[in-house]
């Protein structure tokens, strides 16, 4: 795919993409994020999932966190965040919260992931993103004013400083509650991403009591 290879020549996007296929037991499936960072579930247990749009990791990791979000405790409050390390990142981002904004994220969501990974369309350039976003409905007049409003602005901004904050060095990242984190890496491979997510949780949960 000419895009993701182009992509991985820039030295903080090529962290996204470290092979996942044999990864080694680690001592412990998580860590301890130094410093902790202040949550916002509103009493709940928080889990953040750092991402990128471009990213085979977190295209692949999509239908096991959609399966994992219907099964997930109550008392959990899950959000995806736009990782944005550099400018290369931005294009992507902005279109997480220009989708949100105009109320289509969910529906295209999985669409915007299957173009990057399965029909190899460079949506980071601003062209082909508006080709593709009027062969499938949207205006891209109405996307581009979107785009630009407080609301978009302020979330992507919020988003870059989140990734600063959290100290995000790869995709897809989970954090919960604001104080542990893990990969694919850290947990011992993808399939253990989320029985270490419930870990987490768990922990948190003790530690409120």
């Amino acid at each position: 795919m000419h895009f993701l290879r182009k992509v991985l020549t820039l030295p903080l996007a090529a962290l996204a993409f470290a092979a996942s296929a044999a990864w080694a037991q680690p001592a412990t499936p998580y860590a301890l994020l130094e410093p902790p960072q202040p949550t916002e579930g509103n009493g709940k247990v928080e889990v953040i999932e750092f991402f990128w749009y471009g990213c085979p990791h977190c295209y692949a990791l999509e239908p096991m966190v959609n399966a994992w979000l219907k099964t997930k405790p109550a008392d959990v409050d899950f959000k995806r965040i736009p990782a944005y390390p550099s400018e290369a990142w931005g294009d992507l981002a902005r279109m997480y919260y220009t989708l949100e904004a105009m109320g289509k994220l969910d529906a295209y969501h999985q669409k915007v992931f299957d173009a990057i990974h399965k029909q190899n369309v460079n949506l980071a350039n601003k062209g082909k993103r508006q080709e593709w976003l009027k062969a499938n409905g949207i205006d891209p007049a109405k996307y581009d004013e979107v785009e630009k409003s407080f609301t978009v602005v302020s979330k992507v901004a919020r988003a870059r400083q989140l990734t600063q904050s959290y100290k995000v060095d790869s995709v897809p990242r989970f954090i919960v509650g604001g104080k542990y984190y893990t990969s694919a890496q850290q947990a011992g491979g993808e399939e253990k991403i989320f029985p270490t997510i419930d870990q987490m949780a768990a922990v948190v949960r003790r530690e409120k009591h």
